[in-house]
């Protein structure tokens, strides 16, 4: 019930909810229901147009997104250590950038057993890996070809800069980006003719840790997951007046038929590390 009333109140929605955690609308209905029942008190105000959280329910949230991460994490901690396997993972390489070593490290110790073969690059690039049947799984932000399997994250996108780098007087807005057909870069783009910028890309790197280093050197601004800033950049002030960026849906590419139990146990860890990351961003 708990992970179900987490899941409605990111998506703001009973169906999206539904899909994401392998569940009906109707029965999202019901576990919300029950929820209420026990609590003797409603978790969200439903409109026709809209949903958000009671005080009851926010004052639940907090202590479900804990109460949630303790469980899976004793899951994890307790799960038969004998799973083995090879495992070929594809991670687009914006996410987590700041954590991903430590988290992978982590898992390794975790499953000894497990031979964890991890791929990182850009999801154009990682998505057809998968397809040929190169990778096992690739989390990924999808394109607009691609076909994944669920929702696995969301966060903001979010405009960069150097910590001691001004907005120019006039435009063009200079701009570091990754290169084309990145979608983080056609936001970019589209987003500032959108709002009647002028702009300019006068750096394209080939990583995010390329687009960090032009950032922080005033090559240009650029456009990042949240998760992606790292300590060399910052967040662009509202005072710059860029546009609202859209928010960033980070999915999981996968052959739900092909259920390996070193499969699972990487999504299920993974999740868990996600849902601890998201935690961070809860009251952006």
């Amino acid at each position: 019930m708990l992970r179900c009333f987490v899941a409605v109140a990111q998506t703001e929605s009973f169906t999206k909810a539904g899909e994401n955690i392998g569940l009906t609308q109707s029965g999202v209905s019901v576990k919300i229901k029950r929820l209420e029942d026990k609590l003797g008190s409603s978790v969200f105000n439903r409109t026709r147009k809209n949903l958000s959280l009671t005080l009851e329910g926010e004052v639940l949230m907090k202590y479900a997104r804990r109460i949630l991460a303790d469980h899976d994490e004793a899951v994890l901690r307790l799960c038969e250590p004998k799973v083995s396997g090879n495992l070929r993972v594809g991670l687009a390489e914006y996410f987590i950038p700041e954590l991903l070593p430590t988290l992978l490290s982590k898992f390794r110790k975790y499953y000894p057993a497990i031979h964890l073969e991890v791929q990182t690059g850009f999801g154009m690039n990682l998505i057809p890996l998968y397809e040929r049947g190169e990778l096992d799984l690739v989390v990924a932000g999808a394109g607009p070809n691609s076909s994944p399997n669920r929702i696995i994250a969301q966060e903001p996108l979010v405009w960069v800069s150097g910590r001691d780098i001004e907005l120019p007087e006039r435009d063009p807005v200079p701009l570091a980006l990754l290169p084309a057909p990145c979608g983080f870069r056609k936001v970019a783009i589209d987003m500032l003719e959108k709002s009647g910028r002028d702009w300019e890309v006068l750096f394209t790197g080939t990583s995010v840790h390329s687009i960090q280093a032009a950032v922080q050197a005033g090559m240009g601004f650029s456009v990042l997951p949240l998760g992606a800033l790292g300590s060399e950049v910052r967040q662009a002030p509202l005072s710059y007046g860029f546009p609202t960026l859209p928010i960033h849906t980070l999915s999981l590419f996968t052959d739900d038929d092909n259920t390996v139990p070193a499969k699972e146990l990487f999504i299920e860890y993974l999740e868990y590390e996600i849902r601890k990351k998201q935690h961070n961003y809860s009251n952006y």
